[in-house]
């Protein structure tokens, strides 16, 4: 089933309909984005350490020199034969950086496996952004990026454990169990230094960072959209398999296109 053929005319009238929606839509996103930067923000006091190309650093130099910092809790654990194909996704849309670093922000990736680890696969993937490893540090955990009520308390998509028997977990509906120790999460995390001071600004986990995956902005624009089951109109087109946290996701170098 493809769109409906009609004149450019007909087609011009539709568009500009929608075109009011995405308007207030912007609209609507310029203030999320202002009520965004308007968030208190928590001093960072724990000297986290990370491992990288040259050494261990703390999370003040993370930030380059510059003033803020954009970090992907990029799903990597200690022991993995790779890092999480999910993941890598967004990692494969990951450009230049000149133009962050034009605004004073630097991109960087953390994963709790060890640095040989990652700089292997960065390797492999042909990738150029900074990388570092958070192995033996609290860093992920305390970011709710690796989920341990053994080291920090849970917060699951900002849900505790008492909200989580409640509302039940992603994966299965339930409450937080034993079983789920360890469980890695992606997120991103911003962070903003003022002096010789590091300031925790924002984190976003689940849907928050769907739109660095897959190429997905690029995807909403067309007929066939993302191809996944959940789309309408349904039938549109055949799913893929694809969307972000399935098993047919794969590595981005195993991809035959």
């Amino acid at each position: 089933m493809t769109p409906d053929v009609v004149t450019r005319e007909e087609w011009l009238a539709a568009r500009k309909e929608l075109l009011t929606r995405e308007k207030e839509l912007t609209r609507a996103r310029d203030r999320l984005n202002a009520d965004r930067r308007r968030l208190p923000m928590v001093r960072i006091d724990k000297p986290y350490r990370f491992e990288g190309p040259d050494g261990a650093v703390g999370l003040p130099e993370l930030f380059e020199g510059r003033r803020q910092l954009v970090l992907h809790h990029f799903m990597f654990a200690p022991g993995w034969e790779a890092a999480c194909a999910s993941c890598s996704s967004a990692a494969d849309s990951i450009a230049g950086l000149r133009q962050l670093h034009a605004r004073n922000t630097t991109l960087v990736a953390v994963s709790r496996a060890p640095y040989a680890q990652i700089a292997a696969f960065r390797e492999r993937m042909g990738w150029t952004f900074p990388w570092y490893s958070s192995y033996g540090s609290d860093f992920n955990y305390d970011f709710h990026a690796t989920l341990d009520d053994r080291v920090t308390p849970v917060l699951l998509h900002f849900r505790t454990e008492d909200e989580l028997a409640e509302t039940g977990t992603p994966w299965t509906g339930g409450p937080w169990t034993e079983s789920m120790r360890g469980g890695e999460l992606p997120g991103l995390s911003a962070f903003l230094r003022v002096d010789d001071e590091v300031f925790h600004t924002y984190s976003t986990y689940g849907r928050g960072i769907e739109e660095f995956h897959n190429g997905y902005p690029y995807l909403d624009l067309t007929a066939l959209g993302r191809q996944e089951a959940w789309e309408e109109p349904q039938g549109r087109a055949t799913p893929l398999g694809l969307q972000v946290g399935s098993p047919g996701m794969r590595l981005p170098d195993e991809y035959d296109v």
